[in-house]
């Protein structure tokens, strides 16, 4: 039997096949991000949408966590493969772990290079895993430098909604440490991943955890320490500033 799939239906089946979800968990995200009604995957899976426009394309790349280049491509006609978010061999703990562990000599800090570069801000702030630290005013931040190409090899957000922060505490542990250099990316604000990892105020506290949503309306704040107890909360009472996707730690 043949196949009369086209490219872009062919890539869009095996970029959803990589996610940890099915597609219609990533169509009800794009709906949130694009305020519409419709599916835009399952149009596209089932041929009804060919040519989607550029913010559907924009919204499907980050959905997907996909070079948008290569959509561009598979609508064009070519025949192209998903981009792996595995590829690199980092072997994950935890189901769904979005963090990939370097050493802290991974990224260049103020280095010179011949090939671009990119500042991100790392804030003048501690971020509490235990207790939560309370933040009455944002202090000055200072750039750190990086490589574009190894920035967009961990995400395809715009580097100047990348922030670096510096957690404190043990109640993350083993999957943060103290002192660990984490990496958040400030256009994830919504509680898109189950057992994702964000960094969030909670009653006038900040600190980085694990969420999970456990009813209507309802968040379960977790601790990856066993001695530390989950918390459930009102969502209405928490406010997520980005999600968690790297982090660089000394050794």
């Amino acid at each position: 039997m043949s196949d009369d799939s086209t490219p872009l239906q062919r890539f869009i089946r095996q970029a959803v096949a990589l996610m940890p979800q099915k597609r219609d968990y990533y169509d009800r995200m794009l709906q949130e991000k694009l305020g519409t009604k419709g599916k835009p995957i399952y149009d596209i899976d089932r041929g009804k949408s060919k040519n989607p426009s550029l913010a559907q394309l924009n919204a499907i790349s980050e959905v997907l966590e996909q070079p948008r280049d290569l959509l561009e491509r598979a609508v064009a006609g070519e025949d192209v493969e998903p981009q792996s978010q595995w590829s690199g061999g980092v072997s994950e703990k935890k189901e769904d772990l979005d963090l990939r562990s370097v050493e802290l000599h991974a990224y260049a800090l103020g280095r010179a290079s011949e090939t671009e570069t990119v500042n991100i801000q790392k804030l003048d702030l501690s971020l509490s895993m235990g207790p939560g630290t309370l933040i009455d005013e944002w202090v000055e931040a200072e750039p750190v430098s990086f490589d574009l190409a190894f920035i967009r090899g961990i995400t395809r957000s715009p580097p100047d909604r990348l922030k670096l922060v510096t957690g404190i505490g043990d109640s993350m542990y083993p999957t943060l440490n103290w002192g660990d250099v984490i990496l958040i990316d400030t256009t994830d604000r919504q509680l898109a991943r189950q057992d994702g990892v964000y960094w969030i105020d909670l009653f006038g506290a900040s600190g980085i955890k694990r969420l999970r949503t456990v009813g209507q309306g309802r968040v379960l704040v977790i601790s990856d320490n066993r001695d530390v107890p989950d918390q459930e909360v009102d969502a209405a009472d928490l406010r997520i500033q980005g999600r968690a996707i790297w982090l660089a730690r000394g050794i």
